[in-house]
């Protein structure tokens, strides 16, 4: 099991465990993070997942498909290392990775 920290825009964090396989998304849901709802059930279609990874450990979440980087092009609040959660699936290596939500969610 590996550790994800999730930083609400207020600053709070929340430090929850994983397993490897699951969506940065199921994560966020299962452990209750305030401001990732998931209302397409991960299925990229709706924005409510959208978090900001930190520098360090964007390349190791791979490249986002067509699909997620359409719907990120309607994103308000999206920078440079932005993704949607439920498109990030965990492996070991990310034991210990830092995600950021925005103040507002599509």
């Amino acid at each position: 099991m590996g550790t994800i920290t999730f930083i609400e825009h207020d600053q709070t964090e929340h430090v929850v465990k994983f397993k490897a396989g699951c969506s940065v998304m199921q994560i966020a849901v299962d452990n209750a993070i305030p401001g990732i709802d998931g209302d397409c059930g991960g299925e990229c279609a709706c924005g409510t997942c959208h978090v900001i990874v930190s520098d360090d450990w964007f390349r190791k979440t791979g490249t986002p498909g067509d699909d997620e980087e359409q719907m990120l092009s309607m994103t308000p609040e999206r920078t440079g290392t932005s993704r949607f959660s439920c498109q990030i699936v965990v492996t070991d290596e990310m034991d210990g990775m830092t995600v950021r939500l925005p103040e507002f969610q599509m």
